[in-house]
């Protein structure tokens, strides 16, 4: 008809005008995912993920809500987004990192791969690894040993193999066993180790070796022995018959030795091994029962189980390459790695790295927890601060928690961030508010907000929500709410 106007119709928030439905917020629509088979007859999808799907579920994308999978070993064995299969994660106390590496655990659990959890200060790890049906030894101040010259499971390891294999393990377990004694005497008297003493050292372990049964010399066999000054020792010195020069070489090292027999790390290891690892199942190294004041026990306690624990994965990987057990997979959870990089110690970051070396082929991931990236930059020695800075880079993967705005500029020298993710990782640490109802604090903001960087990629904001058996097993000082 002629003149005809079309009827009215609702703008996109409804009827304008008092009691005519118009909202002021238009919610978006429901978003579900599905596999193909589940949604056969919806595919092709009209929109794709940005979000890597391959790994542990750690949560949703905060911006799209998408489901973000993230975790070292599936990122670089199934999704190759990473040169090697680490990760570090970086966050305040409170924000949520061990939950990250416990979520990480429990996922690559159901995957097949057995989490190791070497040195948990806290007991934190220790509620998954029962529950995941593991095993978990103490250690600390009378609560069990671990003997720094004792070869450990490497040295049943040898016994079975022949050849090129068993040469490769046994230089190994030695280099090892050398490392971690050098590493204690520097913790332990806060200055190097000379190279003529860890000359003697490795020969005193020698002949240690072949004296006395697998497993029974001690750190007082040690003593004795550059004590008595057998002539292969002497001969290394140079001393050409005169006790005087022998003394002043080894009599600084023998002093070092006996502290470590005698102070406050001597009943801790230089007894006998009173802990077994076994790597068949979860595994976690509880070193909770010594104070978090106690430094130098909590650092020498890390090096030692460190070195133990990947001494025994190496030993596994040997044995399973000569088909003699089934090959296994790890995820290595090296949490509080400051404390031992910033005992004060010279040269201790070359002794982390030359302990906890794997090579990739390997199979075992690792993930290296810290409260601060400062933490590998702020040596007075400049050669460790350029090892540590270069152990950092090393990490493709990296995840971001909340950090201070001091905490950028250090950021930076590792980790490529835009001017907008370093504002929304500092927001994050926003303190929290007030509950003036419960009259108590609630959590920070920024608690279970977590940045992913892999590589030079742009990052992957991401919000790690609990399950309800999680929430359980998290049930720490650093608790997550369900909310």
């Amino acid at each position: 008809m002629a003149g005809a106007t079309s009827p009215p119709t609702p703008g996109r928030r409804g009827w304008a005008g008092r009691a005519q439905g118009s909202t002021h917020l238009v919610e978006p629509a429901l978003e579900f995912r599905a596999t193909t088979v589940q949604a056969c007859g919806l595919w092709p999808y009209a929109v794709g993920a940005g979000a890597p799907r391959m790994g542990v579920p750690l949560g949703q994308h905060l911006h799209t809500g998408e489901t973000v999978c993230c975790d070292p070993i599936s990122h670089f064995l199934r999704a190759g987004l990473i040169p090697n299969p680490s990760g570090l994660l970086i966050a305040l106390p409170g924000f949520g990192k061990s939950t990250v590496a416990r979520r990480m655990q429990l996922g690559l659990a159901a995957f097949g791969v057995n989490p190791f959890v070497i040195g948990d200060l806290k007991g934190e790890h220790v509620p998954l690894i029962e529950a995941l049906g593991g095993k978990v030894v103490k250690l600390g101040r009378g609560q069990g040993c671990l003997n720094i010259l004792d070869p450990g499971a490497g040295l049943a390891a040898t016994a079975r193999l022949a050849g090129q294999a068993r040469a490769k393990l046994t230089a190994d377990i030695l280099g090892r066993r050398l490392n971690v004694l050098c590493a204690l005497i520097a913790l332990n008297r806060r200055g190097q180790v000379l190279d003529i003493e860890e000359a003697v050292l490795s020969l005193c372990l020698s002949i240690l070796d072949d004296r006395l049964p697998p497993g029974h010399a001690t750190l007082h066999d040690l003593v004795a022995l550059l004590e008595e000054g057998p002539e292969p020792v002497r001969a290394l010195t140079l001393e050409r018959g005169e006790d005087p020069r022998y003394r002043a070489a080894v009599d600084p090292l023998q002093l070092s030795v006996r502290a470590l027999t005698d102070g406050a790390l001597g009943r801790s290891f230089a007894q006998r091994t009173t802990v077994e690892l076994d790597l068949t199942v979860p595994f976690c190294v509880d070193i909770s029962g010594i104070a978090e004041s106690d430094e130098r026990l909590v650092a020498a306690t890390l090096l030692a189980t460190w070195a133990e624990g990947f001494g025994a994965i190496a030993a596994a990987h040997a044995l399973a390459e000569a088909g003699l057990q089934p090959r296994r997979n790890w995820l290595v959870v090296m949490d509080e790695l400051w404390r031992v990089l910033r005992s004060g110690a010279a040269g201790m970051v070359a002794r982390i790295d030359a302990l906890t070396r794997l090579d990739r082929s390997l199979g075992t991931g690792t993930l290296l927890i810290t409260h601060s990236v400062s933490d590998f930059l702020a040596f007075p020695d400049p050669a460790d601060a350029l090892r540590a800075k270069g152990f950092v880079e090393r990490v493709a993967l990296k995840i971001v928690g909340a950090v201070p705005p001091a905490e950028i500029a250090d950021l930076r020298q590792v980790i490529g961030f835009s001017d907008a993710e370093a504002e929304l990782v500092t927001g994050w640490s926003s303190p929290p508010s007030w509950d003036t109802a419960g009259e108590r604090h609630v959590a920070p903001p920024g608690r279970g907000h977590f940045l992913i960087k892999v590589g030079g990629r742009p990052g992957i904001p991401v919000r790690v929500a609990l399950t309800p058996r999680e929430l359980a097993l998290n049930d720490t000082n650093q608790r997550w709410e369900s909310s």
